[in-house]
């Protein structure tokens, strides 16, 4: 009997061991990538100043990582695909490089190619950390958006285009011989907007004149003896720009229209866009798809950066998980969920928030045609005196707030609508009027991030106070998840003549309960079949909800995530497919079951 007590003993001491050990935490990272974005040369002389990243190329180059991005006036190196550090190289391209495209060939050579000006030299190094690059003597013309592609036999071929008249192009490169062209030009694909719902050009897939989207970032994948040539649709600034497939037996095709496009697509949420990217292969054999998201409140070229996991399903269909697409996800080193979202919700939506002070206050929305339609908040402060603010929490990139100054007196104030379990931040800052405009040394974000549970007794859990880091898209993941309800970031430095913020969102996991199951889930396929309008009854305590939707009831690649609303109207669809449509509601707290897969034809 002693013996039993002992080991019981044991057990109770083990549990209470283990319930008193910190949390393992898995390492994650989060949409749009947090690097440092470079501040652009074009729109310069119209005094318009704003970072972006687009256009991405990232390569494998002896089991590390590099990343070349439009107009940077550098390239990225990382070791594990989430922590990036900027390299200058030490000979590059006027004005950097414009939709760039790199090869690793057999570990032995990396080749690269990108000028601006749509001619010049192919690059190559055999030690990309250095910096150093040796042109050839050879030189392409024309080329904008261009893709080098080097087969398993050796043979080189550049894939090119970025227009909505011309179709895609390849042409053979000779890599032994200064990368002359070998034999004529090939015409390849090109939009069917009357067929394909995603290529029309316009926010949402629509535009009141302009019908013709814009075809652009051609890449090429081989996978299990077939080539991917992947491209880019219908524009840059939409939040519908997306990547399709079309899959051939040869790297000159012909090629054929895969069925489950858009392989890389993210319209709804926080950033949206996923397209104008390249599939890159980890070491462990796993691919990424690295592509483009629209931000478009300074301009139409304003863009971010953002990861998905990439598959090839057991029909050779090609795919990526972008669903919760800008939520906190696994990191490339986890085992085997690399890429998924990793369950922590945001907490912070419509979260009541007071600022220190407010220069001005906007809601930006713009058009294709380079029109802006600025409105400007009204100044309110509530019953104790503190100025409020409504952009910071609403899931909006393109409003934003600007403080009077940039100095330790600037702060944001969070009061979340209920207690949750704090994992991890993201910090998402706004270019308002910084007079930067190209690659400069030197920006760091210096704040604190403090959390309370009563507005009273206040825990710092993030000091940047002395650091020299650059993130004007911080995502930040705290040692220890923590419970509270107030969050509040506090300013020391960030560059510009004013703190400005688009975004504060907060992310773990609520004490409440996930949403039910959503019911009366209704679908109509309109008289235009690129068309289709959905409604549903409301679900009591969700925060919004996420439609999916595919080829088949186990192909459901595609979603689009929606805050409080319950109707939806899309134009992306095929014309000629029938798809399969499921709706989930999620909240602060988790997601709720799918509704069963209907067939519409």
């Amino acid at each position: 009997m002693q013996a039993i007590k002992s080991i019981f003993l044991v057990i109770g001491l083990c549990l209470s061991a283990m319930s008193n050990a910190q949390e393992i935490i898995p390492q994650t990272y989060c949409n749009p990538l947090d690097i440092d974005y470079t501040y652009m040369v074009y729109n310069s002389s119209k005094n318009i100043s704003y970072r972006s990243g687009a256009d991405p190329a990232v390569v494998e180059f002896r089991d590390e990582y590099y990343m070349f991005v439009t107009r940077s006036f550098g390239y990225w190196h990382s070791r594990d695909l989430v922590n990036w550090d900027f390299i200058k190289p030490q000979q590059w391209f006027f004005e950097g490089c414009n939709a760039p495209t790199a090869y690793n060939y057999k570990d032995s050579l990396l080749y690269f190619a990108g000028d601006p000006a749509g001619y010049g030299s192919i690059l190559y190094t055999d030690d990309p950390k250095s910096g150093k690059w040796t042109p050839t003597a050879s030189i392409t013309n024309g080329i904008q958006d261009s893709e080098l592609f080097i087969d398993d036999d050796g043979k080189a071929y550049l894939y090119w285009g970025s227009s909505n008249v011309y179709p895609i192009k390849v042409k053979q490169l000779n890599k032994d011989d200064r990368m002359l062209v070998v034999g004529d030009t090939k015409e390849l694909i090109n939009l069917v907007e009357e067929e394909h719902g995603w290529e029309r050009f316009g926010e949402n897939n629509f535009h009141p004149t302009l019908k013709e989207g814009y075809m652009e970032g051609a890449s090429m994948t081989k996978y299990n003896g077939k080539y991917y040539l992947q491209y880019a649709a219908p524009g840059t600034q939409f939040n519908v720009y997306a990547d399709g497939v079309y899959v051939g037996d040869s790297p000159f095709g012909p090629f054929t229209y895969m069925k489950s496009n858009p392989m890389s697509f993210k319209p709804g949420g926080f950033t949206n866009g996923a397209g104008h990217g390249i599939t890159m292969q980890q070491t462990n054999g796993q691919y990424w798809h690295f592509a483009t998201m629209a931000l478009a409140s300074n301009s139409h070229w304003e863009r971010r950066l953002c990861m998905f996991p990439t598959y090839f399903d057991a029909d050779d269909l090609m795919y990526s998980k972008t669903h919760y697409g800008d939520y906190p996800r696994y990191a490339p080193s986890h085992p085997n969920k690399a890429g998924e979202h990793c369950g922590w919700m945001l907490l912070s939506y419509k979260g009541k928030t007071t600022v220190s002070s407010s220069k001005t206050q906007i809601r930006k929305s713009t058009s294709t045609d380079d029109e802006f339609v600025i409105n400007e908040m009204p100044f309110q402060k509530n019953g104790e005196g503190e100025i409020l603010s409504e952009v910071l929490t609403d899931e909006s990139p393109k409003s934003f707030w600007v403080a009077d100054d940039n100095d330790d007196k600037q702060w944001v104030k969070i009061e979340m609508q209920k207690l949750g379990k704090i994992y991890a931040i993201q910090l998402n800052y706004h270019d308002y009027e910084t007079g930067i405009y190209t690659r400069t040394k030197g920006l760091r974000h210096r704040f604190t991030i403090e959390v309370s549970k009563d507005n009273e007794n206040w825990h710092t859990v993030v000091d940047r106070s002395k650091s020299y880091k650059d993130s004007p898209n911080a995502y930040i993941v705290l040692k220890q998840p923590i419970t509270a309800k107030y969050v509040r970031y506090r300013n020391i430095e960030v560059p510009g003549a004013n703190l400005a913020m688009s975004e504060v969102r907060v992310f773990g996991v609520g004490h409440g309960k996930k949403p039910s199951m959503v019911k009366d889930f209704s679908i109509k396929r309109e008289g235009d079949r690129r068309d289709v309008s959905f409604s549903w009854k409301e679900v009591k305590g969700a925060q919004g909800y996420n439609i999916r939707w595919g080829i088949a009831p186990n192909k459901m690649y595609q979603s689009w995530l929606l805050y409080d609303v319950s109707d939806h109207f899309m134009r992306c669809l095929d014309r000629d497919t029938p798809y399969y449509f499921s709706i989930e509601a999620f909240n602060e707290n988790g997601i709720s079951d799918r509704t069963k897969p209907l067939l519409i034809k």
